[in-house]
């Protein structure tokens, strides 16, 4: 017996699956008034529909390496890396805020990854 939260990580984790492969399946997690948002850019999109149009027109190859997937009830978590066309990896993180059975409000971060610093060394855990 699964339950919603086992059902909202299967969601999330679907969605990324086939954000770049079928994205039908990628926008069957979202309410059709659902909003999207890049806060670093200040882009909102609001309407799945409009999901749909940007990501078709989408000029650059997206791979996503899923990281982790963590959240309970209504807020998911998704931390990933991304690549675009075939160049250097970017870290991301997508909140997914439910309604139900599906997400009314995402928001993506993304960042480039630094090497950490030397100073810091004597309290880092070991990899």
């Amino acid at each position: 017996m699964t339950t919603i939260d086992d059902d909202r990580r299967a969601a999330v984790l679907r969605l990324l699956t086939h954000t770049r492969t079928d994205r039908d399946i990628a926008h069957e997690i979202y309410h059709e008034d659902a909003v999207l948002e890049f806060p670093q850019s200040g882009e909102r999109f609001e309407g799945v529909h409009n999901f749909r149009e940007w990501r078709s027109q989408y000029p650059a190859d997206v791979t996503f390496e899923v990281r982790r997937i963590t959240g309970s009830g209504d807020v998911w978590m998704a931390e990933a890396a991304v690549s675009y066309d075939g160049g250097p990896w970017i870290l991301g993180v997508s909140l997914h805020e439910f309604r139900g059975d599906r997400v009314a409000h995402e928001r993506i971060y993304v960042t480039e990854p630094w090497d950490a610093p030397a100073w810091r060394a004597p309290w880092r855990a070991a990899p």
